[in-house]
């Protein structure tokens, strides 16, 4: 006689709580990490964009400007760093994200963007 061979039951249930839970933390992060590409484009066209006479007050607004358009919550102009170096503007932020997964259960996430040195 042959043994059967396979999984069993527990063994099934055990792989779909574990698939569905990477699922969940899957599903939850993406929102985060596309704001987080949001941000880093928003820092990187206003850097390049930036003249060596623009103040680091209009670069401010600039970004509030895009974050408006591109729906960016975590961030808002007054977090960024900003220096010029050379004729050069390098934007830089550094945020937290935390993301709720289950009761009590949370992600956090740091997030550190800067545009292209």
């Amino acid at each position: 006689m042959n043994k059967q061979r396979g999984l069993s039951l527990i063994g099934v249930l055990l792989i779909g709580a574990i698939l569905g839970f990477l699922f969940l933390v899957g599903l939850r992060t993406v929102p985060a990490v596309t704001e987080y590409l949001a941000i880093k484009r928003a820092i990187t066209a206003v850097a390049t964009e930036a003249g060596g006479e623009s103040s680091v007050t209009e670069l401010r607004r600039d970004f509030d400007k895009r974050a408006n358009v591109e729906d960016i919550r975590t961030v808002q102009g007054a977090d960024l760093d900003i220096t010029k170096v050379g004729g050069k503007v390098e934007i830089a932020v550094q945020y937290t994200r935390k993301i709720p997964l289950v009761a009590n259960v949370s992600l956090l996430i740091d997030f550190d963007a800067a545009s292209e040195r």
